[in-house]
C-alpha cells in the first residue's frame, strides 16, 4: 500500500492523501465516503481504514459550497459579551438553528462600529447561511449591503434602520415606563437616570419611557439627573455616585440595563444612602442584593428563539424548501415586540 505524500507536512489529510494510502483513486475514495453503495465491501473497507489511520475528515464546507448550499453556519453579531443577555440570546438562537442542522458562530463589536463592519464583512465572505445582529449604532449599511447580496439578516433588539429587514424586539419604552412610575408611585419626586450611549437604540427608548412616566406625572425631566454613556458596571457606580454626591441628589435611580443597575447598587451601597433602584434586565442573584430592587423583566431566551425561527424562515426559502407549511413565502418582513413585566426583589 503506497505511503502518504509528505510534501503537506503538518497540514490535514485530503481526500488525495487517502486514496493513495487505499491504492485506489481519488474518485473512489470519495464514492465511499459518501457511502456509494456501488462500490465493492473490499474496496470500501480499504477507503475506511487508510481514512481512519490518517485521521481524515471530510470538509464539509467544502462539500456543501459544491452542492450549492451554505456553510452551515448562523453568524450572531454582539455588542458586549460580558452582558448576560447576550448569553440568553445565543442559547436562545442556537436552540432553534440546530435543529436544522445549523451551527452558531458568536462575534463580539464592543460597541464598535468599524469592528461590526469589519466582523460583518467577514462572515458575508464565509459565505454564512443568515446573519442575526444586534447593531451598535444606527449606521447599518454593511447590513444593508450583506442583506443585498443575497444572506438573510435579521435584527435583535434593535430595528432595522436604513432598509428592510425582520427584527424582534423588546418593550424597551413600555417597560422603563412602567419601572419608573413604579418608583414615582412610591412618592420619589427626583428619579435619576443612567443608561447606554445615546446612539444605542435601546437606551434612547428606555429614556424615552423614563421620561414619559415623569411626563405622566406632572413632573419636568431634569438633565442634571441623567447620565447617559455607560457600557460596564464601574463606569455606572462612578456616574451613580456623582449623582449621589449632589447637593439635592435623587431619592431613586432608574437604570436602563443590567450593567448600569449592577454599578447604581454598588454606588449605593458605598454612599450607605437608601436611594431606592429600579433597572432593565433581570439578572441572576437579583434577589440576594438585600437592597429593594424593581426590574423589568422579559424572556431573552425566547427573544433569541424568535430571531432564530424567523432567520431559519428566510433561510429556508432561500432554498426554494418553502418557509411556511402552504408551501408560501414570507416575503413580507416581520417585527416581533417582546413584552415585558415587573419584578420586585427585597421587599
Amino acid at each position: 500500500m503506497p505511503e502518504p505524500r509528505d510534501s503537506r507536512a503538518g497540514q490535514p489529510p485530503t481526500l488525495r492523501d487517502v486514496a493513495e494510502h487505499a491504492g485506489v483513486s481519488a474518485m473512489t475514495a470519495s464514492r465511499v465516503l459518501r457511502d456509494d453503495p456501488r462500490v465493492l465491501p473490499a474496496t470500501r473497507d480499504r477507503v475506511r481504514a487508510a481514512a481512519t489511520a490518517l485521521g481524515y475528515r471530510p470538509n464539509q464546507v467544502a462539500r456543501s459550497l459544491r452542492l450549492g448550499r451554505g456553510t452551515g453556519l448562523v453568524g450572531l453579531v454582539v455588542t458586549n459579551l460580558a452582558n448576560p443577555f447576550y448569553s440568553r440570546l445565543a442559547l436562545g438562537v442556537d436552540s432553534v438553528v440546530v435543529a436544522d442542522g445549523l451551527k452558531t458562530v458568536i462575534g463580539n463589536t464592543g460597541q464598535d462600529l468599524d469592528g461590526e463592519r469589519d466582523l460583518v464583512a467577514d462572515l458575508v465572505g464565509r459565505r454564512v447561511d443568515g446573519i442575526i445582529a444586534v447593531p451598535a449604532g444606527s449606521d447599518q449599511r454593511h447590513l444593508a449591503a450583506a442583506a443585498a447580496d443575497g444572506v438573510p439578516v435579521v435584527l435583535a433588539s434593535r430595528p432595522p434602520d436604513g432598509f428592510d429587514a425582520d427584527c424582534v424586539l423588546v418593550d424597551d419604552f413600555g417597560g422603563a415606563r412602567d419601572a419608573t412610575a413604579r418608583l414615582l408611585s412610591r412618592g420619589h419626586r427626583r428619579v435619576g437616570f443612567l443608561g447606554s450611549p445615546p446612539a444605542v437604540y435601546t437606551g434612547t427608548e428606555r429614556l424615552r419611557g423614563y421620561t414619559a412616566a415623569l411626563a405622566d406625572a406632572g413632573l419636568p425631566a431634569d438633565t442634571r439627573l441623567v447620565r447617559q454613556g455607560q457600557t460596564e458596571p464601574a463606569e455606572a457606580e462612578r456616574a451613580a455616585a456623582r449623582l449621589l454626591a449632589l447637593p439635592d441628589p435623587p431619592t431613586a435611580l432608574f437604570c436602563s440595563n443590567n450593567r448600569n443597575t449592577i454599578g447604581a447598587f454598588r454606588a449605593i451601597r458605598a454612599t450607605g444612602t437608601d436611594t431606592a433602584l429600579a433597572g432593565f434586565d433581570d439578572f441572576e442573584l437579583a434577589d440576594a442584593l438585600g437592597l429593594p430592587l424593581t426590574l423589568v423583566t422579559y424572556d431573552s431566551d425566547e427573544l433569541g428563539r424568535t430571531a432564530g425561527r424567523l432567520l431559519m424562515e428566510r433561510v429556508r426559502e432561500r432554498r426554494g424548501e418553502g418557509a411556511v407549511p402552504d408551501g408560501g413565502s414570507v416575503a413580507a418582513h416581520q417585527r416581533v415586540v417582546m413584552p415585558t413585566g415587573l419584578v420586585e426583589y427585597g421587599r
